[in-house]
């Protein structure tokens, strides 16, 4: 019999950006919770759940009449505090010159400096409780402080809000023009892929060579349109979980992502660089090494170990041990051996990558 015919791959070289995928949560640029800052009952809804609002647009209102009182007594008691300054202010004027010539005892003079000095203190201090009295009555008036979406009212007309078991957090408005997704690195992941220049010159430097660095995946393995850059690492490994919180942040113009999804990054972690890399088929490990069967000129098979680095779906990249333009015994793995004499059949690989790319 002659040299059987075994199917081989010719080793290419591909210009490969390395690069790691992660699972985060995405957040709205401001997630700003909706809080009654007095409590009372819930006279009004002045907003579309779900929709849009401005800044300064009015959300709720509180039942201002316990406040309203508040302020009245308040008020009040500026006007009292006002008549005892006038009369105080009279005797000690009153007193000031008969205390010069001596025609009232100095103890007398003294107490109507007190009084008149009291009754100012007094003055100042009704005025400060007015004062507070107004900013507690302004609280019945809830408003939106950003503009973005406003979700469901955790509350209706006629609840007590403001004190538990009622909701405290009414709702929150996002804003959503920007999403940001937080994910986790372990400390391993980031001795040995982002150490801390290369973290840092990613952080500095989120595009290179003009391409993005990370790309967002949905559950349903849809893109997001837009691509987008991390813009803040953690200061500390969390050491409960022995992970790093990282942070990207991307454009959302059309507010399609919403808070709160789950969703996939790909992080690009290095620059662009010429790898050989062959179909993952090619591989054979043995007690934790790589081999494979190269034909040399002659058309015979030539033993290998070879050093792998990072996957790539059904790729894999050769660091050592070949050379592109090589071919590589692809299949039939178990039909060969070391000086055996074949007949190479190129066969093409079609890769998933391309597919998707």
């Amino acid at each position: 019999m002659g040299p059987p015919q075994i199917p081989v791959y010719t080793s290419k070289t591909e210009m490969v950006t390395l690069q790691k995928d992660f699972v985060g949560q995405t957040y709205g640029l401001f997630d700003i919770s909706i809080r009654a800052r007095v409590d009372g009952y819930l006279e009004g809804i002045h907003f579309e759940e779900g929709g849009n609002v401005k800044k300064g647009q009015l959300l709720y209102s509180i039942d201002p009449a316990p406040l309203d009182a508040k302020v009245a007594e308040a008020m009040s008691v500026v006007a009292q505090a006002k008549t005892n300054l006038v009369k105080a202010e009279s005797d000690y004027k009153r007193y000031k010159p008969l205390a010069e010539s001596n025609a009232v005892s100095q103890s007398d003079y003294d107490a109507a400096l007190a009084s008149y000095g009291a009754a100012k203190a007094s003055l100042e201090a009704a005025e400060a409780s007015l004062a507070y009295a107004k900013i507690q009555q302004g609280y019945t008036k809830i408003y939106s402080p950003i503009a973005g979406i406003i979700g469901r009212s955790e509350a209706k007309v006629g609840d007590y809000v403001g004190r538990e078991p009622n909701p405290v957090v009414l709702n929150t408005v996002s804003r959503l023009d920007t999403i940001l997704v937080q994910f986790h690195i372990t400390e391993l992941q980031y001795l040995n892929i982002i150490n801390f220049t290369r973290a840092k010159e990613t952080v500095s430097n989120p595009q290179k060579n003009g391409k993005p660095d990370i790309e967002l995946y949905f559950a349903d393995g849809s893109r997001h349109t837009h691509n987008g850059k991390i813009d803040f690492v953690g200061r500390n490994i969390d050491p409960t979980t022995g992970t790093l919180m990282v942070q990207a942040s991307f454009p959302n113009p059309e507010m399609l992502v919403r808070p709160g999804q789950f969703a996939r990054l790909r992080v690009s972690l290095d620059h662009p660089n010429e790898k050989v890399i062959i179909p993952l088929k090619c591989l054979q490990e043995v007690q934790g090494q790589y081999n494979i069967f190269v034909v040399d000129k002659d058309n015979k098979i030539e033993f290998r170990t070879v050093d792998i680095g990072e996957t790539l779906q059904d790729m894999v990249i050769i660091n050592a041990g070949l050379n592109a333009n090589e071919q590589v015994v692809m299949e039939g793995l178990s039909r060969v051996r070391t000086g055996m004499t074949i007949i190479p059949q190129e066969k093409e690989f079609k890769s998933v990558r391309n597919k998707q790319q």
